[in-house]
């Protein structure tokens, strides 16, 4: 087409330049329209090859139309306007994300903080529990005067708690009859079983006892007292391990007969049994004390009568060893009350046996309640331990009030 119009007109090398001017004008004005008007299809044709450089050819354009110039130097395009916003929206997230990164690394530094802190906690009171106060045999800091005990009323008030379901008489309680009584080892000979320690109820547990770990339970306390007595004081002592309740608590003394039976005559070098229990109290109440600065479980120690206020005398629950039972109680309650003031209870007085006719030095003990600790249970084994070996060798009976 350029050839005939150029040769049908005579070869005109200024109109073929004008030609070509012409087109570059009416590219130029139809790339403007889309982007003023359609700008998509001026995106869709920018995408599709690169834009060419028209400054030079659209000077001429902007001669004849001035006011698109002035346009095109003051105002921006649709697409720009939009491309503006899509920065300022990201530039506004790259600025919260540096305030929520600053926000995330305090944090971090607080829980750090915290965690030091908790890690220092942790082994400080592992310092301080390395650092536990042994315990110091107490000395005689006071003397119980035994002429006010003749009085049966004084010494029922002072020593003993009554079940109401059973009675005691002035006979049977008599200081003279209950201080008298010998009750230090004939069986010195320590390569030979001399105590026997054991739990009726084994299944009686602590406020933080282990699970599943009889340690932690009256049973890790039977096991406890056991290693003092033979470690510090030389006793031969048997820990028997044996469980009677772990169906029922009903038949756990009958149960636990035919054991005891057994292991007496495997070993009858036996003079003590301890059957080491703990008691039950209401949730509020907690039976501790303090020992040379260890917090220490109260015991208590508990004697059946074999007689109650509706029956009498029990027959079927005889017990030829009941005066001495009551002496043994009473001579340890004693011990207790002057080298460790506060440290047990009342004896408790009840109708029934509870297999106390075995053996003459038979103790039943309630050692803390089901609200004390394990550390508290485990403390008072040593100074139980201590007043065991002072009554059984004698010893208290020569000291003097420190």
């Amino acid at each position: 087409m350029i050839c005939s119009f150029a040769f049908g007109h005579g070869f005109d090398t200024e109109a073929v330049n004008s030609f070509h001017f012409q087109d570059e004008i009416i590219r130029e004005v139809q790339e403007r329209t889309y982007r003023t008007y359609l700008p998509v299809f001026s995106f869709i044709e920018d995408g599709m090859r690169k834009e060419r450089d028209g400054t030079v050819v659209m000077q001429p354009f902007a001669d004849f139309f001035p006011l698109y110039e002035y346009a095109a130097l003051h105002f921006e395009s649709p697409t720009q306007t939009e491309s503006q916003s899509i920065i300022d929206e990201i530039i506004e997230g790259e600025e919260l994300h540096d305030k929520e990164q600053e926000e995330l690394d305090l944090d971090t530094d607080l829980i750090e903080a915290i965690r030091k802190e908790n890690e220092d906690s942790k082994q400080k009171e592992k310092e301080e529990q390395q650092e536990e106060v042994e315990f110091a045999e107490a000395d005689k800091v006071l003397s119980i005067d035994r002429e006010a005990l003749q009085d049966f009323d004084r010494l029922v008030k002072d020593f003993y708690a009554v079940d109401s379901t059973t009675y005691i008489g002035r006979d049977q309680l008599d200081v003279n009859k209950l201080s008298g009584k010998d009750m230090t080892l004939q069986q010195t000979d320590n390569s030979v079983p001399q105590i026997l320690i054991y739990h009726t109820h084994s299944q009686e547990s602590f406020v933080d006892s282990v699970p599943g770990d009889d340690m932690t339970t009256i049973m890790g306390a039977g096991e406890r007292l056991a290693q003092v007595l033979r470690d510090k004081y030389g006793f031969n002592v048997i820990h028997y391990a044996g469980k009677f309740d772990v169906e029922s608590r009903d038949y756990a003394y009958s149960n636990a007969a035919p054991a005891l039976e057994a292991l007496l005559q495997e070993n009858p070098s036996i003079e003590v049994i301890i059957d080491l229990h703990r008691d039950e109290v209401p949730a509020d109440r907690k039976l501790v004390t303090d020992i040379g600065g260890r917090p220490t479980a109260k015991f208590m120690f508990f004697n059946g009568l074999s007689r109650t206020n509706k029956t009498g005398e029990i027959e079927y629950l005889q017990n030829p060893n009941l005066d001495e039972n009551l002496a043994f109680s009473f001579q340890m309650q004693m011990v207790s009350n002057e080298y460790y003031p506060g440290i047990t209870r009342k004896i408790y007085l009840k109708g029934y046996r509870y297999n106390m006719h075995y053996r003459g030095k038979t103790l039943l003990i309630e050692l803390g309640a089901q609200t004390n600790t394990v550390e508290e249970i485990m403390n008072a084994c040593d100074p139980l331990a201590h007043i065991l070996s002072l009554v059984l060798t004698g010893e208290e009976s020569n000291s003097a009030p420190g």
